[in-house]
């Protein structure tokens, strides 16, 4: 591995929070963008428009942080969970726990007397570690950490909201709608392409989908809010 590439057990807390970073800017948009057009569908009073986006923007913003919060507690408490079971077996059956060790390592490659050797010096050195790197894939000391979620969450779904809700805000009757869709459509393809960045997946593929369901959604509620705006006044 070269030495500018991280290793996922270290990195594995911050890539949480940038996974959640992104969902929370990306529903932020696609919400408020939404939620904002599709009001105005309903009435062009702007302190209407303002006040309801506004609410879907507090409300989302800590429904995302709850959401998160509870989603990796979770994690935390499964991997917290499995370290236990492990420091459980380690004193129980220390012999068992190293052949088991051993046989990782042969599986990857090394012949029997080198995966024997590495096991030992692993364990010898940090025995708890050295299973739950191999057998589970987790950092003992670098657990997920589910406030780091929430607080990216909650900041970036409010920077997101706050971008077509300043659209809307500031920009005439005439043009608030169109403004609104296109300022959420440059928004949903950036979030899409970092979160393809991220995962390593199609930048194309990412951003289509993002763009397309952002428009079905804030169709969808101004289609909504039109019928309603019409059949109350």
């Amino acid at each position: 591995m070269a030495h500018h590439e991280p290793h996922d057990e270290v990195t594995g807390d911050r890539m949480n929070w940038l996974r959640a970073g992104v969902l929370g800017a990306n529903d932020g948009i696609v919400s408020t963008a939404s939620l904002v057009v599709g009001v105005a569908g309903a009435t062009t009073d702007r302190a209407q428009i303002l006040v309801a986006g506004l609410a879907g923007l507090f409300a989302g913003a800590m429904s995302m942080a709850s959401g998160e919060y509870v989603s990796v507690s979770s994690q935390r408490d499964a991997e917290r969970a499995l370290l236990a079971k492990e420091r459980r077996e380690l004193r129980e059956m220390p012999e068992e726990e190293l052949r088991e060790l051993a046989e990782i390592y042969e599986n990857k490659g090394l012949d029997a007397e080198t995966a024997q050797e590495v096991a030992k010096q692993l364990t010898k050195h940090d025995a708890l570690a050295a299973h739950a790197e191999a057998e589970l894939h987790i950092d003992p000391d670098e657990l997920t950490n589910p406030w780091g979620a929430a607080i990216a969450s909650f900041i970036s779904f409010t920077i997101g909201a706050l971008l077509p809700l300043a659209a809307i805000a500031f920009t005439p009757v005439s043009l608030r709608v169109p403004v609104t869709v296109v300022v959420a459509i440059i928004t949903l393809a950036l979030t899409g392409f970092v979160s393809a960045r991220l995962s390593g997946a199609g930048k194309r593929r990412a951003v289509v989908r993002n763009v397309v369901g952002g428009l079905v959604a804030m169709g969808v509620t101004y289609g909504i809010g039109s019928l309603v705006g019409q059949s109350i006044g």
